[in-house]
């Protein structure tokens, strides 16, 4: 199965709250995995609230063109869903 993110929300300065299309919900931390040049704008909170769903891609994607691979975010370490 490829791996895709099916719906995905901003839920602290730098999490995520995710549902992959094999029905896995979690949320992740991003904050210490934000590195190189096209990640850079997204280490302000602000700017990373600007993540979005792309229904095509299936994963999240920034308006600088970054995104993040959807088996990345599906292997990565949840933490626990706290809104900040």
């Amino acid at each position: 199965m490829i791996v895709r993110v099916t719906s995905a929300s901003v839920c602290g300065s730098h999490r995520l709250h995710l549902t992959f299309n094999d029905g896995t919900s979690k949320t992740v931390d991003l904050e210490g995995k934000l590195r190189g040049p096209i990640f850079e704008p997204l280490k302000d909170p602000v700017y990373f609230a600007r993540g979005t769903l792309d229904p095509i891609c299936g994963t999240v994607v920034w308006p600088n063109g970054a995104d993040i691979a959807p088996e990345t975010l599906r292997n990565m370490q949840p933490v626990e869903h706290i809104v900040t």
